[in-house]
């Protein structure tokens, strides 16, 4: 196997710069990296490597520790001060313990001795790229984990859905802001996830942000991240989305001050943590959500006009469940199997009754709400009165039996039309003698 095969996939994406005053090593390192990572960066001193990162960000940083003007070490520590948080490979031909612990306290990430050759270099970066992947797959998994989300499904073949889909299809491959418009419950944050895993940025992180859950004064920390005591940088909730996409709940009740800061990021793609005296370049692709009126918002001033302007260059409106009423047979079932499953307490089944019930039920808190119901009806073992029923068919004939789904279909559009049979036959296109013969059939 030769080492394009071994570390291509470890190394993809990444970027690197290479810190080296000797041109025939620069030139080494960056042909062995060049064919293997997404970018390659060379300085040739400390001082042409400070202005090359204030340019741009990098996931590695290749670092000669013995230079002209001051060795690499002394130039780590001094830019951990200004906000640099790559990860740090040192090359030196000098393993004394002194170096070790100097590296150790700059905060290195991997040693290699001089002479090497190009598998154990190539190895250095993989592992730490590895260390630095999954310190932030940790800390997204354990934000997750702490509030309770998941990544779930859009589901359902609803023409309303249908629409939906078509849009995040469109958008997928573009880099164009998006916000998810429509009523709580609607499954905004999934039609954003549904986008990301769409796209090519699918392989990198997804983060979610509730505006409205953020303490204002936490706001720099937990969005733009901080350097701390020991000049070590702690990352904000955009830094580790980076590559990715980054996705900004409840908008509407985004403080003022944030609202500021997230249009100089939208503008620049740069961020500055706390107590950092560099900008971090970032890539990102933002996703709005909001179930409020921005509109309403920004004429009374509680919303930028300039910030409205930028998020909502597209708008993808989530349908009511009671618009999308065919779903709900679908959501029912994957949620009762779903609840079964996790809670280890089978014994509840869907009939044609309860199925009926579900369909005819406007719904007023969503898919949220459906999901809720059905959550509480397996723990106690029974639906609630409003839905319960005794129905003769059960399971996937009770889904699928193609009279019931029309026994569904039509109560459903006579419970929208009000009991209005000339109107219901006129959406439904039948006629009225046809509604009255199957209301009859079904009241028998």
């Amino acid at each position: 196997m030769t080492p394009k095969d071994e570390y291509g996939g470890a190394l993809s994406g990444a970027s690197v710069l290479v810190i080296d005053d000797e041109p025939g090593m620069r030139h080494f390192l960056t042909k062995i990296l060049e064919p293997r990572v997404k970018r390659v960066a060379e300085a040739a001193s400390p001082a042409e490597a400070t202005r090359v990162l204030d340019e741009a960000h990098f996931d590695v940083v290749i670092l000669d520790n013995i230079m002209p003007g001051g060795t690499g070490l002394a130039w780590v520590t001094e830019q951990r001060r200004k906000g640099f948080f790559a990860d740090t490979i040192l090359i030196t031909a000098y393993a004394d313990l002194e170096t070790a612990i100097a590296a150790l306290r700059a905060g290195v990430s991997d040693f290699v001795l001089k002479p090497f050759r190009a598998n154990q270099i190539l190895g250095a970066v993989a592992r730490t790229l590895d260390r630095k992947n999954l310190r932030r797959d940790n800390a997204l998994l354990r934000r997750e984990l702490y509030a309770g989300s998941a990544p779930g499904q859009l589901l359902g073949t609803s023409a309303a859905l249908g629409k939906v889909r078509t849009l995040l299809a469109k958008l997928s491959s573009l880099p164009t802001p998006v916000l998810f418009t429509g009523e709580s419950g609607t499954g905004k944050e999934l039609a954003a996830r549904q986008l990301h895993l769409l796209s090519d940025r699918a392989e990198k992180p997804f983060v979610a942000v509730n505006c409205a859950a953020i303490s204002p004064d936490r706001t720099v920390r937990e969005l733009f991240g901080a350097v701390e005591g020991d000049s070590r940088l702690k990352p904000g909730l955009l830094l580790l989305a980076d590559g990715g996409t980054l996705f900004l709940d409840e908008v509407a009740q985004m403080p003022e001050s944030l609202q500021a800061a997230l249009l100089r990021v939208l503008e620049d793609q740069k961020i500055r943590p706390e107590g950092a005296e560099r900008e971090i370049p970032l890539n990102l692709r933002f996703l709005f959500a909001t179930n409020a009126d921005l509109d309403r918002a920004v004429a009374e001033g509680r919303f930028r006009a300039d910030l409205y302007h930028r998020i909502t260059v597209m708008r993808i409106e989530m349908p009511p469940l009671r618009d999308r009423s065919e779903d709900i047979v679908e959501l029912a079932a994957l949620f009762l199997a779903q609840f079964q499953t996790a809670l280890g307490m089978p014994g509840l089944e869907l009939n044609d009754e309860v199925l009926l019930n579900l369909r005819r039920y406007a719904w007023p808190g969503n898919v949220r709400e459906l999901k809720n119901m059905i959550e509480r009806s397996v723990i106690l073992g029974s639906f609630p009165e409003e839905f319960a029923g005794q129905g003769d068919v059960t399971g996937v004939e009770a889904i699928e039996n193609l009279d019931l789904v029309m026994q569904r279909h039509i109560l459903h559009v006579l419970d929208s039309c009000d009991g209005n049979r000339a109107e219901a036959a006129r959406r439904l296109g039948v006629s009225r003698k046809t509604i009255d013969r199957k209301v009859s059939a079904w009241s028998d």
